[in-house]
């Protein structure tokens, strides 16, 4: 894949080189210490994968992806990982790094961009990759942990934050129920309520307006019980 670095930091610039180089399916074909810079090359030029710093002066790494239409495959690298959910709004973006960079975790990276397929469809809500479409990753304590779709019992909304129960584990991150409800598959999982989600797979009884799922009863609106009966295998 034909490459190129957008960083504003010569040293962050230098390592990814480095780790590049390491790795013979990888080609750089140029460095950029400003966005601006990489825009105007990429007026002129193809490539398969960039490598982008998202805090950068006066042009962001968001700024970026914005202005270039229909970008190619991003990496993005940065010292703070509190970007990680808006980062993969973008249907371009393979995988998020947090300064500072392993090379085995740049190598998973690789792996990733070598399988990602992006899709431009305006009606697709998210780009499919044959790693990830079984997943997503949320912010804990400055780290991205990985969520298996399937596991996913519930997500509530709570104030500015959700609340995902999986079968093993309850995750608090700060993001919207809209968000999480792009990212699950519809055909899993169904908004039942204003503030919840369930996995309709996972529901073990249904009482007048109330499902249960595990140990947790899930109030079910009068407006959205209808699809919900829709989407039973009743008898």
């Amino acid at each position: 894949m034909n490459c190129i670095i957008i960083d504003d930091e010569e040293m962050a610039r230098a390592i990814i080189v480095q780790f590049i180089s390491k790795n013979t399916d990888l080609i750089i074909k140029g460095e950029f210490s400003n966005a601006l810079q990489a825009i105007k090359y990429l007026n002129q030029n193809d490539v398969d994968l960039i490598f982008l710093d998202i805090h950068m002066p006066d042009f962001t790494g968001f700024d970026f992806i914005q202005t270039i239409k229909n970008p190619p495959k991003v990496i993005l690298i940065t010292s703070d990982s509190n970007f990680a959910i808006e980062a993969f709004e973008y249907k371009c973006v393979v995988d998020y790094l947090v300064k500072p960079i392993t090379e085995d975790r740049f190598q998973k990276s690789i792996q990733k961009a070598n399988s990602y397929k992006i899709n431009f469809n305006s009606n697709e809500s998210a780009a499919v990759s044959e790693d990830n479409i079984n997943e997503f990753y949320v912010n804990i304590d400055r780290r991205l942990i990985k969520i298996e779709i399937a596991s996913v019992n519930i997500v509530e909304a709570k104030g500015d934050y959700i609340h995902i129960k999986t079968e093993g584990n309850n995750y608090i991150v700060h993001s919207t129920l809209k968000k999480i409800e792009d990212k699950l598959p519809k055909d899993l999982f169904l908004k039942v309520h204003r503030s919840f989600i369930i996995n309709t797979k996972k529901i073990i009884d249904i009482e007048d307006n109330s499902v249960l799922i595990a140990k947790d009863v899930i109030p079910v609106s009068r407006a959205n019980r209808p699809e919900l009966m829709k989407r039973l295998n009743l008898l």
